[in-house]
């Protein structure tokens, strides 16, 4: 599942100039494509560069600013973080020390939970891009895999 959600964006990023990747965008409340690519990406590092240490705290980000101006940049880390996402699942323990809470997961649960957020940029960068019609995007960017699975039952 991981590999597909990334494939996609992959696939936007490859057609992206840096340019278009690092342009504030009015309808993104000036953000940038690139941020939300960022701030997905170092989800996923959080969790995958603490997996040692048997817990995630996902408010400590490095907030990497080559991931959100080089589109190839953020296209290798995706592809590291498919190499590096394939280990046995584990107990984690999650933690927010900002706001002085910790739940018990697991590390599947957890790349679930990072799947999820991804997706979520996707719709909002899918949004974002709609009005502009310069990039091919799939109809299932953006969409959670529950979603076009119900979807396709419907026209069935």
């Amino acid at each position: 599942m991981t590999s597909i959600i990334i494939a996609d964006l992959i696939n936007l990023l490859q057609q992206m100039s840096d340019e278009d990747y690092t342009k504030k965008i009015e309808r993104l409340n000036q953000s940038t494509i690139g941020q939300h690519v960022r701030h997905s990406i170092e989800m996923y590092q959080s969790l995958l560069d603490n997996y040692q240490e048997n817990e995630v705290d996902y408010s400590h980000r490095k907030r990497d600013i080559l991931i959100e101006s080089s589109s190839e940049y953020a296209i290798t880390c995706f592809h590291k973080i498919l190499v590096e996402i394939n280990v046995d699942d584990k107990i984690i323990y999650v933690k927010n020390n900002e706001a002085d809470l910790a739940a018990l997961s697991s590390f599947n649960r957890e790349v679930g939970y990072c799947n999820e957020h991804l997706i979520h940029h996707m719709a909002i960068i899918k949004v974002a891009l709609q009005e502009t019609n310069a990039y091919s995007i799939s109809d299932s960017f953006g969409v959670a895999p529950s979603t076009i699975q119900y979807q396709t039952t419907l026209n069935k």
